[in-house]
């Protein structure tokens, strides 16, 4: 399956997965509001196999089936002062 990849130009390190061809007009406009006017970045040929930084290749094929798209957020700010403590037991 051919997937394109575009990024939000209102938040930085989210990007948002659909299946090639998809009208990103059948997206929900609360998501499309919220992202800002998508930008393409990639096209991938998704085999269930592929390694992918974020996500698991089946689960974003089961994603771009069902709901038809997928968006990747980027991970948490990683905490200091959490880590400084584990760090001193």
């Amino acid at each position: 399956m051919l997937c394109v990849v575009y990024k939000s130009p209102r938040r930085a390190d989210t990007y948002l997965y659909v299946a090639h061809g998809k009208d990103l007009t059948d997206l929900p406009a609360v998501l499309l509001q919220s992202f800002g006017t998508p930008q393409q970045v990639m096209i991938l040929n998704l085999q269930p196999d592929r390694k992918l930084a974020q996500v698991n290749a089946v689960e974003l094929l089961e994603h771009l089936q069902e709901p038809g798209y997928y968006l990747q957020l980027p991970p948490p700010p990683e905490n200091l002062l959490d880590k400084h403590r584990q760090q001193g037991q």
